[in-house]
Protein backbone atom coordinates (compact mmCIF):
# COMPACT_ATOMS: atom_id res chain seq x y z
CA UNK A 1 0.00 0.00 0.00
CA UNK A 2 2.85 2.23 0.74
CA UNK A 3 4.46 1.80 -2.68
CA UNK A 4 1.33 2.15 -4.32
CA UNK A 5 0.62 6.08 -2.88
CA UNK A 6 4.27 7.02 -3.15
CA UNK A 7 3.93 6.06 -7.04
CA UNK A 8 0.79 7.98 -7.18
CA UNK A 9 2.12 10.70 -5.78
CA UNK A 10 5.16 10.95 -8.03
CA UNK A 11 2.61 10.50 -10.93
CA UNK A 12 0.67 13.55 -9.70
CA UNK A 13 4.19 15.50 -9.16
CA UNK A 14 5.35 14.49 -12.71
CA UNK A 15 2.00 15.34 -14.51
CA UNK A 16 1.45 18.65 -12.45
CA UNK A 17 1.99 21.65 -14.36
CA UNK A 18 3.33 24.85 -12.29
CA UNK A 19 1.44 28.35 -12.50
CA UNK A 20 4.35 29.83 -12.95
CA UNK A 21 4.67 31.52 -16.54
CA UNK A 22 8.17 32.72 -18.06
CA UNK A 23 8.27 35.38 -19.81
CA UNK A 24 11.59 37.33 -21.50
CA UNK A 25 11.41 40.91 -21.67
CA UNK A 26 12.03 43.00 -24.62
CA UNK A 27 15.41 44.75 -24.58
CA UNK A 28 15.06 48.84 -24.25
CA UNK A 29 15.46 50.74 -26.74
CA UNK A 30 18.23 53.22 -24.77
CA UNK A 31 20.41 56.18 -25.67
CA UNK A 32 23.18 57.05 -23.83
CA UNK A 33 25.19 60.02 -24.36
CA UNK A 34 28.90 60.14 -22.82
CA UNK A 35 28.59 63.91 -22.54
CA UNK A 36 26.23 66.61 -22.32
CA UNK A 37 25.79 69.27 -25.12
CA UNK A 38 27.31 72.67 -24.42
CA UNK A 39 24.00 74.80 -24.04
CA UNK A 40 21.77 72.09 -22.11
CA UNK A 41 19.64 73.52 -18.83
CA UNK A 42 19.26 71.55 -15.75
CA UNK A 43 15.40 71.12 -15.02
CA UNK A 44 13.72 69.84 -11.81
CA UNK A 45 10.91 67.56 -12.05
CA UNK A 46 8.96 66.20 -8.98
CA UNK A 47 12.18 66.57 -7.30
CA UNK A 48 14.21 64.64 -9.88
CA UNK A 49 17.38 66.41 -11.76
CA UNK A 50 16.97 66.03 -15.27
CA UNK A 51 19.24 68.13 -18.17
CA UNK A 52 17.21 69.65 -21.08
CA UNK A 53 18.62 70.95 -24.61
CA UNK A 54 16.95 70.27 -27.79
CA UNK A 55 13.46 69.65 -26.77
CA UNK A 56 15.14 66.18 -25.16
CA UNK A 57 14.87 65.40 -21.35
CA UNK A 58 18.37 63.09 -20.19
CA UNK A 59 19.18 61.65 -17.12
CA UNK A 60 22.21 60.71 -15.46
CA UNK A 61 23.76 57.41 -15.05
CA UNK A 62 26.70 55.79 -14.34
CA UNK A 63 27.21 55.08 -17.81
CA UNK A 64 26.71 58.46 -19.26
CA UNK A 65 23.33 60.04 -19.81
CA UNK A 66 20.37 58.35 -21.13
CA UNK A 67 17.30 60.32 -22.85
CA UNK A 68 14.36 59.94 -21.17
CA UNK A 69 10.12 61.08 -21.45
CA UNK A 70 9.35 63.54 -18.68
Amino acid sequence: MRTLFILCAAFLMMTSTSCVVRTKAAPANVTVIKTLPKHYKVVRVKGKRYYFWNGRHYRKTRNGYVVVRV
